[in-house]
């Protein structure tokens, strides 16, 4: 079996495919219905809502909103990475920090809400 990708649902693709190609310095193949990100590993695939609800019949409104996921990312600068996107107005939740187990993280979100973390090695 193979992890291929993660699918973000959104009410507005075009915006949300900006922030991920700013931010994961990649373009996004596609258009304003469906879009894809190519990474060194999975894709991070974003799809219209309404599309999906006409395509798959299924109501993802049920489960809208539910926060229980994070992106995570692994970069080898954090604190570049965190100077590169203040430039942004990226929100951020945390600050770069250094955490028990040894990882140096920053989070914050993207346009719909969703968390990132962005992670390298302490220094």
């Amino acid at each position: 079996m193979l992890f291929s990708d993660v699918c973000l649902i959104t009410e507005d693709v075009t915006t949300l495919t900006r922030f991920y190609e700013v931010v994961l310095h990649e373009k996004a193949v596609g258009d304003h219905i469906h879009s894809v990100i190519h990474t060194k590993g999975p894709g991070l695939a974003i799809y219209s809502k309404q599309a999906a609800e006409s395509d798959m019949k299924f109501d993802f409104s049920r489960y809208w909103g539910s926060g229980n996921i994070t992106l995570s990312f692994n970069v080898d600068d954090i604190d570049n990475e965190y100077e590169r996107l203040k430039a942004f107005d990226v929100e951020f939740v945390t600050v770069p920090t250094t955490y028990p187990w040894g990882a140096r993280s920053v989070h914050f979100r993207d346009p719909d809400g969703n968390i990132i973390c962005f992670r390298s090695k302490s220094k």
